[in-house]
C-alpha cells in the first residue's frame, strides 16, 4: 500500500474518530420535579409520538471551550446543538433543530421575552408556504410546546425564538423556519435557567464544531451531525 493510501485512510479514520460520542459526556435525565402541575397534565395529553430523542442529542454536561460567560446560551447551527453555559468550563449541551440554511438566523441576541405553553402567530410567509391558520392556540399539540424565548437585536423582536416542539424526532435536523426548536422537556430545563436579558450568541454558518472548527465550542461529546416554527 503506498503511504498516500495509507496517510488517506488515516485521514478518514481521524475525521469517523470526531464523530464518536466518548463517555466524558455526562447525560442529564429529565427532572420532572421542576416542572408544574400544568406542564404535566399537557405533556400527558400530547398527541405527537414522543420519540425518543437520539443518543448524540440527549441533554449532556460537557466541558465548553468558548469564552461566553456563564449563563449565556450559544447555538451552533452546524451541528444541532444549543449550550448553556455554567461556570468552571462546563456547559449544558441540548439536541435541536435549526432552520433550512435559506431561513437561519445568526448574530447576538438577547431574550427579551418568555411565555410558557406560547400561542403560535405565524408570519406571514409561514401561512403562505405552509397553509397553516393565521392562529394557534396554546396546547400540548401546539408547535411552540411548552416554553418560547423570544429572540431581540437592537431593541427589536428579530422574530426567531427558541420553543418547543411537537416534532421531537426532528430533533438533530434542519427543516424548521429558522427558529430553535427543542424537545418540551429541555426547553422547559433552558426555561428555569435562562432570565430575561439573557445574552444568546447564534454563530455563523460553518463557525460551529466539526467538521469546519473541531475544536471552537466542544470537549467530551458527539462530533459529528446527524442526520419556526
Amino acid at each position: 500500500m503506498s503511504l498516500l493510501a495509507k496517510f488517506g485512510i488515516l485521514a478518514v479514520g481521524l475525521m469517523l474518530a470526531g464523530c464518536v460520542e466518548t463517555t466524558a459526556a455526562h447525560f442529564e435525565p429529565t427532572n420532572t420535579a421542576a416542572f408544574t402541575k400544568h406542564d404535566k397534565d399537557l405533556l400527558a395529553r400530547a398527541r405527537y409520538v414522543k420519540t425518543p430523542v437520539a443518543a448524540p442529542y440527549r441533554r449532556a454536561i460537557v466541558t465548553y471551550h468558548r469564552k461566553e460567560a456563564p449563563g449565556s446560551i450559544v447555538v451552533d447551527s452546524d451541528n444541532h446543538y444549543l449550550y448553556y453555559v455554567l461556570n468552571g468550563g462546563k456547559a449544558i449541551r441540548y439536541g435541536i433543530t435549526v432552520g433550512e440554511e435559506a431561513m437561519a438566523w445568526s448574530g447576538i441576541a438577547k431574550v427579551g421575552a418568555m411565555t410558557e405553553w406560547p400561542a403560535w402567530h405565524p408570519t406571514r410567509g409561514e401561512i403562505e408556504r405552509l397553509g397553516v391558520p393565521t392562529f394557534v392556540p396554546p396546547g400540548p399539540d401546539n408547535p411552540m410546546g411548552s416554553r418560547a424565548l423570544y429572540l431581540y437585536a437592537n431593541g427589536k423582536d428579530t422574530l426567531f425564538r427558541i420553543h418547543g416542539t411537537n416534532q421531537p424526532e426532528y430533533i438533530g435536523a434542519s427543516i424548521s423556519s429558522g427558529c430553535i426548536r427543542m424537545t418540551n422537556e429541555d426547553v422547559i430545563d433552558l426555561y428555569n435557567r435562562a432570565r430575561l436579558g439573557t445574552v444568546v450568541v447564534v454563530l455563523d454558518r460553518k463557525q460551529g464544531d466539526s467538521p469546519f472548527n473541531p475544536k471552537l465550542a466542544l470537549q467530551g461529546g458527539a462530533y459529528g451531525s446527524y442526520g419556526s416554527y
